[in-house]
């Protein structure tokens, strides 16, 4: 079979890209009030905030989802049937990056956040153009780059979560669906284009109740963040060993190494 390496259209590229920062860059220059809505349920009272850094991190999003898909459809073995799943993870990095943006004042550290977000898009894009031609010479690297990105993304996002200091309703309810999200996507990849709903299902509640426990800790974010990424990703690995039928005394192998790596890194760095 003929290899290829195929690249998005540059002007594509360019117009997805400056539309979604520019609407990151709105946040500072708008000051819309705070609306929200509340909800008194038995034991528990939820109050629900609608907030224009939100507001812009669902439009980010959407825009995100819109156009790669308008992107994609410029690649040679563009195929319907295998595209539902390619815009997940460019609508959610652009989603975490609106998110992370709005817990953070305007400044130094959002400037960076800012341009760190528009490069991780660029990447995912990127990544996600090579991957829809499983013949292209650079699949493999892409895919492991996807992976890369998706549990660094979901790091940062965490980060915010707790430095945010958010409810805890509020957390579970920003890293359940996005670890789901996120373990689907890595597992798809992984398996050739199988789809694992019940192992992603499974990894975002087991993530869940990691992130319940520690919210009732003095955890520094950095470190709630490691000690939830490290779990995810040793499970969604280990999930990969056992759907490809690897004998289970060499599944668990690589995830206990990098569950113990991020773990010992979580309490290395200064609390």
């Amino acid at each position: 079979m003929e290899e290829h390496q195929h690249l998005p259209d540059v002007n594509r590229l360019s117009v997805l890209l400056a539309v979604i920062l520019l609407a990151y860059a709105l946040t500072p220059f708008v000051n819309l009030p705070e609306r929200g809505t509340s909800l008194q349920l038995p034991g528990l009272f939820i109050v629900i905030r609608l907030t224009f850094p939100a507001l812009i991190s669902v439009i980010a999003a959407i825009l995100a989802t819109t156009g790669s898909t308008w992107l994609f459809q410029n690649h040679p073995h563009f195929r319907d049937r295998r595209t539902r799943i390619y815009w997940l993870l460019p609508a959610l990095t652009a989603w975490a990056v609106g998110t992370t943006l709005g817990t953070l004042e305007v400044g130094p550290e959002w400037w960076a956040v800012f341009a760190l977000g528009g490069l991780l898009l660029v990447m995912v894009l990127l990544a996600e153009y090579i991957v829809l031609d499983d013949y292209d010479l650079r699949h493999a690297p892409a895919s492991i780059g996807l992976t890369a990105v998706s549990f660094g993304l979901y790091l940062i996002l965490a980060v915010a979560a707790r430095a945010g200091g958010l409810r805890l309703y509020e957390i579970l309810a920003t890293l359940v669906p996005t670890m789901a999200v996120l373990s689907l996507r890595t597992l798809f990849l992984r398996l050739n284009g199988r789809w694992c709903w019940p192992w992603a299902v499974g990894i975002a509640l087991f993530v869940g109740q990691l992130a319940a426990g520690l919210h009732y800790f003095p955890t520094p974010p950095l470190r709630y963040a490691l000690l939830l990424v490290g779990p995810a990703y040793a499970a969604t690995s280990l999930a990969g060993s056992i759907e490809e039928g690897r004998p289970l005394k060499n599944a668990w192998l690589e995830p206990l190494i990098m569950l113990a790596a991020v773990v010992a890194l979580a309490f290395l760095i200064p609390g």
